[in-house]
């Protein structure tokens, strides 16, 4: 179903673009193209040869690789793959730890402590973080510290983790943050529902009437069963990060895939366009594919 899937949105991505208005040889010749100039680029992009055939061709220099060059900059997408890759990999890395970390204990302490004042706390949270845009807090996070300690971070294009650790720090952290708030409040929300249905079946009294500890009862046995829909969720969540995060990458000036194929698509950059859009496309797909597999190891009852 994945190799189908794919086909499809292959299929759907190369017909799309070609719907929407522009020329992409016009656009790179200029307000002063003639003509020929633009009969000759579309030659050159081959753009005069038939959909079927044009279509193929893509599909054949993908498979072996070639993602082609950008009809703008001349550049090879593969270039600047490699370039603005790192960035999105590694915020999305970030916001996913946060995530975890933040969003899976807090939601099941607020399960396990219902209508307490840790609950009230939990939920208050995660009914905030989901209303609260993002590039509003993003625009707060880098105005407040500056007018009040004159603090700002780098924003001057992103710099390597391993050359320059506490720099790419300074500016992946707070980009990170940012951007896990809304997802943190998801999680939250979703491990509470999910754990307060698990703790209330029969193979969780019975651990407990079998005398086993109350640790090992909720982090065994109820929290295993109740990540099933956590895990689809993160998966959904790492697949569209990776695809790029736009207006965050855009507020703190990193420069990374949503950025490259916001301006692909603004600009008619077929090659660009269609390589990226099948790129995110085959990592939503496979990511799914993975959290398929992945519901067997947390819950045995589930066997492919």
């Amino acid at each position: 179903m994945a190799i189908i899937i794919l086909w499809f949105i292959s299929v759907a991505v190369f017909v799309l673009l070609r719907l929407t208005p522009g020329d992409p040889a016009l656009l790179q010749q200029g307000i002063n193209a003639t003509p020929e100039k633009v009969a000759q680029v579309d030659r050159e992009l081959g753009l005069n040869k038939p959909l079927i055939v044009q279509y193929f061709d893509w599909v054949g220099q993908m498979l072996k690789g070639n993602l082609g060059r950008s009809v703008l900059t001349q550049t090879t997408v593969t270039h600047e793959f490699k370039k603005d890759f790192p960035v999105s990999f590694q915020l999305m890395l970030m916001t996913l730890v946060l995530v975890i970390v933040i969003g899976v204990p807090f939601g099941m302490i607020s399960a396990v402590k219902r209508n307490s004042y840790w609950d009230y706390a939990v939920r208050f949270f995660a009914v905030l973080g989901l209303s609260v845009p993002a590039f509003w807090v993003a625009t707060l996070v880098l105005i407040i510290p500056v007018q009040r300690w004159g603090y700002a971070p780098r924003l001057t294009g992103a710099v390597s983790l391993f050359s320059q650790p506490g720099t790419n720090m300074q500016q992946f952290a707070p980009a990170a943050i940012v951007l896990a708030l809304g997802p943190i409040a998801s999680i939250m929300r979703l491990t509470r529902t999910t754990m307060l249905d698990v703790l209330r079946q029969d193979y969780v009294r019975t651990a407990r009437a079998k005398g086993l500890r109350e640790q090992v009862v909720l982090w065994q046995h109820a929290l295993r069963n109740a990540l099933i829909p956590v895990v689809t969720v993160l998966g959904l969540l790492a697949a569209g990060l990776l695809g790029g995060a736009v207006i965050i990458e855009q507020i703190f000036n990193l420069h990374g895939l949503g950025q490259y194929i916001f301006t692909s698509l603004l600009q008619k950059d077929f090659p660009v366009a269609q390589s990226l859009v099948m790129f995110t496309a085959a990592v939503v797909v496979f990511l799914n594919l993975a959290v398929d597999l992945l519901y067997a190891a947390l819950d045995p009852r589930i066997r492919y």
